[in-house]
């Protein structure tokens, strides 16, 4: 095969090397989708917050609702008592700001009084928060 120049750059390069580069970059993309967050994982990951979180707003839990957390401020609740640390924290939830609260809970709003000391595997936290969007964890 002949070597072919690439316009501009001053690269040579073979054919077959266009096809190498393809098939890598389907092989990432595909493994990037096949790790993506699994909200069936999630439900598992949630009965760690079960015992002092609900998902449906009811009943007498030591800990806010998680019904609607996705998109709510941070100590929004009027039904609950938060810590002043958690209602001066200025936070909105979302995917980003859940992940860092749930790796380490204390890390990122110091002196809130979640007694939990965070799940540290990044893979949990992805499918707890996919479980917290599909069960109705978004505010509307």
């Amino acid at each position: 095969m002949a070597n072919l120049r690439r316009a501009g750059t001053g690269l040579k390069t073979r054919p077959y090397t266009v096809l190498v580069l393809a098939t890598l970059t389907v092989a990432l993309v595909s493994t990037s989708l096949a790790s993506a967050a699994d909200p069936d994982k999630g439900k598992a990951v949630f009965e760690q917050c079960a015992a002092c979180h609900s998902l449906d707003g009811m009943g007498d839990y030591d800990g806010p609702t998680l019904k609607g957390i996705i998109g709510r401020k941070a100590g929004s609740l009027e039904d609950y008592r938060y810590s002043a640390a958690m209602k001066r924290s200025d936070v909105t939830w979302d995917a980003t700001t859940l992940d860092k609260y749930v790796a380490d809970p204390q890390a990122f709003i110091p002196g809130n009084r979640m007694a939990f000391a965070g799940i540290t595997e990044q893979a949990q936290r992805a499918d707890l928060i996919a479980y917290l969007a599909a069960a109705g964890g978004e505010s509307k």
